[in-house]
C-alpha cells in the first residue's frame, strides 16, 4: 500500500514539477522527508541493496540500479539526462543555452547516460533491447527510456550524428576564453550491472574504407565486421549488421561468455566524454559540434586514466566554459579497437574550478591544449585534428604522436625547468606513450610522465 501511494504522489508532483524539476527536487532533499520520501518509495523496487543480488540480475553483485536522482547524490548541485537536458549525437558550442549554473570551484553530480542500448541500430527502445538479454523491466534506467522516446531537440539521423548522449552545459561563474577549466573526477560509479561493447561496419581499428577495400595492413578478409554481414546498403540501421556484446558485472568485473567459457575483466570506470564548448558555428548539428571528433575543447577524449582520482584541463573558449559530459564508460582498454569500450551508464561527480592565466593553477600547456594528471603521472595528450570536422578530418596517428610528444616537451620545460635536450632524452629514455583511441575520427595519443621520477 505504501508503495501504491508513494507512486500516485510521485506521479502526481512530476506533472506539477515536469520529471526535471521533480528530480532536482529529489537530489536536493536527499534522504529527508516530504519529497524524497516519495521518491525512495518509488525507487525502492527500482534498486538493488549493495552486495545483494536482483533476482531478475543475478549477476548484479554490488552494483544497485541508480534510478535519475535516486540513492546518493554527493554533488553541490545535481543534473539529469533528462531530454531536456541533453543533446543526443552532438557536443554544445560557444552559443548553446546552459541548463545549470555553479560556482567554480563547487561540485556537480551528473546521472550521465550510454548511448548503447538505444540506438537505432539496436532498435531505439531499451526496454526491447536490455529485455532480450534477460534485464527486467525494473533494472532499465528511466532516463534511457525516456530520451529514445521523447528526445526532439534535434532531429535524428544515424547515419550523420554521433551516438552519444551528452548532458550540459553547465556554466561556470567566472570562466572567459583564455582561462582553463579544471575537472576533477571524484566519483565514477556503474548505474547499472551491465553494459555493451559495439563494434559497426566502416568504424573500428578493422574497418572497411569507404570504398569497400580493406585499409591498409590487412586483407579484406580480415576486416571486422565481416564484409559478407554489411547491410548498410539497405539504408535500415536494424539491418546493417553490427555486433553488441552485453556484458554484465559479476563480482566487479566485467564478464564475456564465449563458448563454455568466459572471459573477465576489472572495471574501471572513467567518462569518456568531458569537454568544454568549442565550434563557433552556431548551428547545433554543424560537422564542428558533432560528438565523435574530440576538439581543443576536449570532447570524445577518450582517455582511459581520466577516472577517479584524475584532474583533467581544457582551455576556456566561451563564458562560463559550457562543461558536458558523455559516453560513459565501465572499463576500456588503450586504443578502443573494436569502436567502443565496455558502454555503461555511470553517476560523475566533478569539482570544476576555473583557472586564470599565470596563477599557477593549471600546467601551462593546458591554456591551449587538452592536459591531464593523475596521482602516479602528468598526461600530455596529442589529437590527430584538435579543430575536429574544420578543414577536413586528418586521422594520422604520427601526427597525434607529435603534438603528445611537443606538448610534453613543452610542459618540462616552462613547468618543471627542463631544458629541452634533456626534456626530449628524459621522454625517450623514461616515459610512456600510447595510442588513446583509434576509433574517433580524430585519433588521440596521451604520454605518462612518472611524478615519482622528479621527487
Amino acid at each position: 500500500m505504501e508503495n501504491t501511494l508513494a507512486r500516485n504522489a510521485a506521479e502526481d508532483l512530476t506533472k506539477g514539477l515536469g520529471r526535471r524539476g521533480f528530480m532536482r527536487a529529489v537530489a536536493a532533499l536527499g534522504a529527508g522527508v516530504g519529497v524524497a520520501g516519495v521518491a525512495s518509495g518509488c525507487a525502492h523496487s527500482n534498486a538493488s541493496p549493495a552486495g545483494s543480488s536482483s533476482s531478475a540480475l543475478p549477476f548484479a553483485d554490488g552494483v544497485p540500479i541508480l534510478q535519475p536522482g535516486s540513492g546518493n547524490v554527493s554533488g553541490d548541485h545535481y543534473l539529469s539526462s533528462d531530454p531536456s537536458d541533453v543533446m543526443w549525437g552532438y557536443v554544445p558550442n560557444i552559443h548553446t543555452r546552459e541548463v545549470m549554473r555553479m560556482k567554480s570551484g563547487q561540485t556537480v553530480t551528473i546521472d550521465a547516460l550510454s548511448h548503447e542500448g538505444i540506438l537505432e541500430d539496436q532498435g531505439r527502445n531499451p526496454l526491447e533491447y536490455f529485455g532480450s538479454k534477460g534485464v527486467s523491466e525494473k533494472d532499465v534506467l528511466e532516463d534511457a527510456i525516456a530520451v529514445a522516446a521523447e528526445y526532439n531537440r534535434t532531429e535524428r539521423n544515424f547515419d550523420k550524428d554521433g551516438p552519444h548522449v551528452v548532458t550540459g552545459p553547465v556554466f561556470v561563474e567566472g570562466a572567459q576564453p583564455g582561462d582553463v577549466l579544471k575537472i576533477e573526477t571524484l566519483e565514477a560509479i556503474p548505474r547499472v550491472p551491465y553494459g555493451v561493447v559495439s563494434s559497426r561496419h566502416g568504424k573500428g581499428a578493422l574497418a572497411v574504407t569507404a570504398d569497400g577495400t580493406a585499409p591498409a595492413g590487412i586483407t579484406l578478409d580480415e576486416v571486422m565486421p565481416p564484409v559478407a554481414t554489411d547491410g548498410r546498403a539497405t539504408k535500415d540501421p536494424l539491418k546493417y549488421g553490427g555486433v553488441s556484446t552485453f556484458t554484465a558485472i559479476e563480482d566487479g568485473k566485467g564478464v564475456m561468455p564465449f563458448g563454455q567459457s568466459k572471459v573477465r575483466f576489472p572495471l574501471r570506470p572513467f567518462m569518456g566524454m568531458m569537454g568544454v564548448a568549442y565550434s563557433s558555428d552556431a548551428d547545433p548539428t554543424s560537422p564542428s559540434s558533432n560528438s565523435i571528433p574530440p576538439t581543443l575543447g576536449g570532447g570524445n577524449i577518450d582517455i582511459r586514466h581520466l577516472g577517479v582520482g584524475s584532474t583533467f584541463y581544457l582551455p576556456v573558449f566561451a563564458e562560463g566554459a559550457l562543461f558536458y559530459v558523455g559516453d560513459p564508460h565501465m572499463a576500456m582498454g588503450d586504443g578502443e579497437a573494436a569502436l567502443t569500450a565496455m558502454e555503461g551508464s555511470l553517476r560523475g561527480t566533478f569539482r570544476l574550478s576555473v583557472c586564470k592565466k599565470d596563477s599557477g593553477d593549471a600546467p601551462s600547456v593546458a591554456f591551449g591544449y587538452p592536459f591531464a594528471e593523475t596521482e602516479e603521472a602528468w598526461i600530455p595528450i596529442g589529437l590527430s585534428d584538435p579543430n575536429g570536422s574544420v578543414d577536413g578530418q586528418n586521422s594520422d596517428l604520427n601526427g597525434a604522436m607529435r603534438r603528445a610528444v611537443v606538448n610534453a616537451l613543452d610542459f618540462l620545460e616552462h613547468d618543471r625547468g627542463m631544458d629541452r635536450a634533456t626534456a626530449y632524452a628524459y621522454l625517450s629514455a623514461a616515459a610512456d606513450f600510447t595510442v588513446s583511441q583509434v576509433v574517433d575520427r580524430t585519433v588521440g595519443v596521451h604520454g605518462q610522465i612518472f611524478k615519482s621520477h622528479f621527487e
